[in-house]
C-alpha cells in the first residue's frame, strides 16, 4: 500500500510538473492568440458587417486561434477575446481607420478620437473598372468561356479544404468570370493580408513619379545615421534586402507576431533591429520592413492629416477602390504589411492599374519604369521576388505564363497580373499551400485565352 501511495504521489507530482511546464511554455502565446482573435473579429464585424458567428466559423476557425472566445460590444464597437478565460485582449473600431488592439496604457476613447482620412468617392456613369455602371455584354472569340467556368467552379469544390471565398477574372478590362462563396457577395470586403505590401510599395512609386522622393536615396531613419545602417536605401527595403535582422515565423512568438499583436508602433520594430549583413547582400522577407516603410512615408508629409489622406487621394480613391481601407496601428501609422481590406472587384482594380503600367483611364499615377522596377528580381531572392511583388519562375507556377507577377497574402490571397494575356485574376480564400493548387488554377485560366 505504501508503495502504491508513493507511486501515486510521484505520478501526481509529474503531472503537476508537466502542467507547469506546459503553462510556462504556452502562456505567453495566449496573448498573441487572443490578440489575433480580437483584432480579426473586430475587423470582420465592423469593417465588413459580418456576424460574430460567421467570423468564428470561418475567419478565426484555425488552430490555435480557434481556442479563443470573443465578446462583441456593438455600442462601443469593440471585440474582446480570451483563451481559457486568460489574457483578455480588446480591439476597437475607428471610422476610416479600421480596428486596432487597445494598448494596456491607452484609453479606448483616445483611439476613437484619432483623425480619419478624407475620402473622395464620386460616382460616375462609366462601366467597371472605371466607374459604377454595369459592363456591356462582350464576347471574345479567343476565350474558351466553358473552360474558364469549369476552373472557377472547381475552385469552390471541396470548399471545406480549398476554402475559396471569391474568384474574379478580368480580360481586356472585361469581367469574364466571377464567383463567390455562399456567405459572401461582390460587396464583401476581404482582408488582403500581405497583398497590402504591394499597395504600400505603390505609394513610393507615386512619390517618385511626382519627383518628391527617389527610392535610391538612404532611408530617413535618425538612429541609423552613425552606423552601417546609414547606407540602407528605400530600394533595399522594397527589395527586402536591407540586411537587418528579422524573423518572419507565424507559428511562434517571433518578430512578426510580436509586432502585429503586441506592439503599438509597428514601424519602430524593424528600425530597431541590428544589421547582420550589408545592404543588398541577403534577401530576407520581412513584414517589419513594410511597416517601417509605412512609418517612413509619414516623414514625407507636414502633418498627420496629409499622411492619412495620401494613399486615398493619390491611389485608392483615384482609381475608384471605394471599398478599400488600410487600417492603422495605435500610433496612427498604416499597417502596410498586412491590414488592407477591399472587395474582390476593387482588388482587381489594383491589378489592372499595374497591367496598364500605372495609367488609369488616361491618368498616369506612376511611371511605366516603376512596373519594370517592381518586376525585376531582387538580388539573392532566387528570382522569386521583385520590389514588394512576387514573380513567377519555371518552378513556382510552371504552367502559367512566365511574365506573371502578383500580390500575395496569407491564406491564399492573390492578385495575378499577366501582361502577355492582358489579364488580371483575383483569388481570395482562407487556405493556401497544398490546400489550393494555384498552378492548376492560373494555368487553366490563361490557357483558356488563345
Amino acid at each position: 500500500m505504501k508503495n502504491f501511495k508513493r507511486f501515486a504521489l510521484f505520478t501526481v507530482i509529474l503531472i503537476c510538473l508537466a502542467f507547469g511546464v506546459a503553462v510556462t511554455t504556452n502562456y505567453p502565446k495566449l496573448n498573441i492568440i487572443s490578440g489575433f482573435s480580437a483584432k480579426n473579429m473586430c475587423s470582420c464585424v465592423f469593417n465588413d458587417g459580418r456576424s460574430q458567428a460567421l467570423t468564428k466559423n470561418q475567419d478565426n476557425n484555425f488552430a490555435p486561434v480557434n481556442l479563443a472566445k470573443n465578446n462583441i460590444n456593438n455600442q462601443n464597437k469593440t471585440a474582446t477575446a480570451t483563451v481559457y478565460g486568460l489574457k483578455a485582449r480588446t480591439a476597437v473600431y475607428r471610422s476610416g481607420l479600421g480596428c486596432v488592439l487597445v494598448p494596456t496604457d491607452m484609453d479606448v476613447n483616445t483611439l476613437k478620437k484619432m483623425p480619419s482620412p478624407v475620402r473622395t468617392t464620386k460616382a460616375n456613369l462609366l462601366p467597371y473598372p472605371y466607374g459604377d455602371a454595369p459592363q456591356k455584354d462582350t464576347l471574345f472569340e479567343n476565350v474558351n468561356y466553358e473552360l474558364i467556368d469549369e476552373i472557377v467552379s472547381a475552385s469552390f469544390h471541396n470548399n471545406d479544404i480549398q476554402k475559396t471565398r471569391s474568384v474574379l477574372v478580368v480580360y481586356k478590362d472585361q469581367i469574364i468570370a466571377e464567383k463567390y462563396a455562399d456567405s459572401l457577395t461582390q460587396d464583401s470586403k476581404l482582408l488582403g493580408w500581405s497583398m497590402t505590401k504591394s499597395v504600400m510599395a505603390t505609394l513610393y512609386g507615386i512619390l517618385q513619379h511626382e519627383g518628391k522622393l527617389s527610392v535610391d536615396s538612404p532611408a530617413k531613419v535618425a538612429s541609423w545615421q552613425n552606423d552601417a545602417r546609414a547606407k540602407i536605401t528605400y530600394s533595399d527595403l522594397l527589395h527586402m534586402n536591407s540586411g537587418l535582422a528579422w524573423e518572419e515565423d507565424y507559428a511562434t512568438i517571433s518578430d512578426v507576431t510580436k509586432m502585429l499583436f503586441l506592439t503599438d508602433d509597428m514601424s519602430s520594430v524593424q528600425a530597431e533591429k541590428e544589421a547582420i549583413a550589408s545592404p543588398n547582400t541577403v534577401w530576407n522577407y520581412s513584414s517589419g520592413t513594410s511597416n517601417l516603410l509605412a512609418g517612413l512615408l509619414r516623414k514625407e508629409f507636414n502633418n498627420e492629416t496629409e499622411y492619412l489622406n495620401f494613399p486615398y487621394r493619390k491611389l485608392i480613391d483615384r482609381i475608384g477602390m471605394k471599398s478599400m481601407l488600410i487600417e492603422t496601428d495605435a500610433s496612427g501609422t498604416f499597417v502596410g504589411s498586412s491590414y488592407g481590406w477591399a472587395t474582390t472587384r476593387d482588388w482587381a482594380k489594383f491589378g489592372l492599374l499595374y497591367l496598364h503600367n500605372g495609367n488609369w483611364n488616361g491618368d498616369q499615377l506612376f511611371d511605366k519604369n516603376w512596373v519594370d522596377y517592381v518586376t525585376t528580381p531582387a538580388p539573392n531572392s532566387d528570382n522569386l521576388y521583385g520590389a514588394h511583388f512576387w514573380l513567377n519562375t519555371k518552378t513556382k507556377l510552371p504552367d502559367a505564363p512566365l511574365d506573371t507577377y502578383y500580390a500575395d497574402g496569407f491564406q491564399g490571397q492573390r492578385v495575378y497580373i499577366v501582361p502577355s494575356k492582358d489579364l488580371v485574376v483575383v483569388r481570395m480564400g482562407l487556405a493556401s499551400g497544398d490546400a489550393f493548387d494555384f498552378n492548376w488554377f492560373l494555368s487553366g485560366i490563361t490557357n483558356a485565352i488563345y
